[in-house]
């Protein structure tokens, strides 16, 4: 008979959700700007790795790690999305990403983003929001 392990710390599983997410931006965002492009793809990538995460943490299953799943995948495509436009920006001021990201307006970022993604992207984002979902339940 197999035993069952003790679900970790709450604590422990939120450090490590906000801890995976922040990596998984930060990578997403050296992608982008290295690239050029948005690379939503990288929404995907984040929501295998919010439900990698969880499931390390020992979160139980059900509704509750379905939608901290999603929650660290949306958080994941928001800090990518203001930072990828930050970065934009902040190259032609001559300023630094985080430094750019600073001083960027929650609307103008949203202008920005709007502009950049597509409708191609636009659903890569939705993917990793169903995927994050449905891999984490």
């Amino acid at each position: 008979m197999r035993k069952r392990s003790a679900p970790a710390s709450p604590w422990f599983a939120f450090v490590l959700l906000l801890l995976g997410t922040a990596g998984c931006a930060a990578l997403w965002i050296m992608l982008a700007t290295a690239t050029g492009r948005q690379s939503s793809w990288m929404a995907v990538v984040a929501a295998l790795d919010a439900a990698l995460l969880l499931r390390m943490a020992r979160v139980p299953a059900g509704a509750a790690r379905a939608l901290w799943g999603v929650l660290a995948a949306a958080v994941t495509i928001l800090l990518a999305n203001w930072f990828i436009a930050a970065a934009h920006l902040g190259k032609m001021f001559g300023l630094l990403p985080w430094a750019s990201a600073l001083k960027l307006g929650a609307g103008h970022a949203w202008t920005l983003s709007r502009l950049a993604n597509d409708p191609v992207e636009i659903a890569w984002l939705g993917a990793g929001l169903v995927i994050a979902a449905v891999a984490s339940r």
